[in-house]
């Protein structure tokens, strides 16, 4: 049998040989171990990625939306101004909560990092593998989201297909520091860290990151906290998509954001993932 010495790629056995995978296959495998799982539970995560943004359109498109008078707003019906931005909310908790107990469970409870990195799968290929699971499970739920929510009148156009993407952009956007934070999280911790970023950072974010009304309405001298959110960014390049009126400039400057976000993101995730798996 012949090996390689390349810890950075892993090596399967095929026909008494070893077969070098790269780094795409070997992320993919987090991937897959990660789909066999959910393939057989996915029914206890049907809230989280699809119901939560639905029930939130229910109660805040419909009910709530039923007190609004969509003329101050640009659109036909508070639905067609609420919808693209849920959308783009409920990618964010997501990608937050796949990022958070998921990851401190890899590294603590069920510790299957170090079990998928004893191998030559490499820290970087896991963080790899679980990205990429984060932004499949985005684009199903978004799709989801964006079908049934066309049969309410959510959508004027076609953009919705550009809403789903800046949905799974967002998410990622968000996924990337929001591992990095769960990876540097110390033990014994976890709870208050997690805790206090769903209570100071992702509820603040939903409510007043212009999700429901126009950020023009907060007082000026806490608009900026709404400008710095990347669930603001995500907002306005998602209405603008869908319902028009935003300047092409600014709709670079906004998918710049997310972008400095997600690469920042990344790799302050690699740092603490080779921290704490290689010894």
């Amino acid at each position: 049998m012949t090996t390689t010495e390349n810890p950075r790629h892993a090596r399967v056995p095929v026909h008494g040989e070893v077969r070098v995978l790269g780094w795409w296959r070997s992320a993919w495998l987090w991937v897959e171990r990660q789909w066999t799982w959910y393939r057989r539970y996915w029914t206890s995560n049907l809230y989280s990625s699809g119901l939560q943004p639905l029930l939130f359109l229910l109660a805040m498109g419909l009910g709530f939306g039923s007190q609004v008078d969509p003329g101050v707003l640009g659109t036909d019906t508070y639905v067609q101004y609420v919808a693209p931005a849920l959308l783009v909310a409920g990618s964010m908790q997501f990608a937050v909560g796949e990022s958070t107990y998921p990851v401190l469970s890899g590294f603590r409870w069920n510790k299957a990092y170090f079990a998928v990195t004893s191998t030559p799968i490499t820290p970087g290929q896991v963080l790899g593998g679980h990205l990429i699971w984060v932004g499949l499970r985005l684009m199903l739920a978004a799709g989801v989201y964006a079908v049934i929510a066309a049969f309410f009148g959510a959508w004027v156009n076609a953009g919705v297909v550009l809403v789903a993407v800046v949905g799974v952009v967002t998410g990622l956007a968000c996924a990337a520091p929001v591992t990095a934070f769960a990876a540097s999280t110390p033990l014994r911790s976890e709870g208050t860290r997690i805790n206090s970023l769903f209570r100071f950072v992702v509820i603040p974010m939903v409510l007043f990151a212009g999700t429901f009304f126009p950020v023009e309405q907060i007082p000026l001298a806490l608009r900026w906290l709404a400008w710095i959110s990347p669930l603001w960014h995500g907002n306005e390049l998602a209405r603008g998509v869908t319902l028009g009126g935003l300047d092409p400039l600014a709709a670079l400057g906004h998918a710049a954001v997310l972008l400095v976000l997600f690469t920042v993101g990344v790799l302050l995730a690699r740092r603490c993932y080779d921290r704490r798996l290689v010894r």
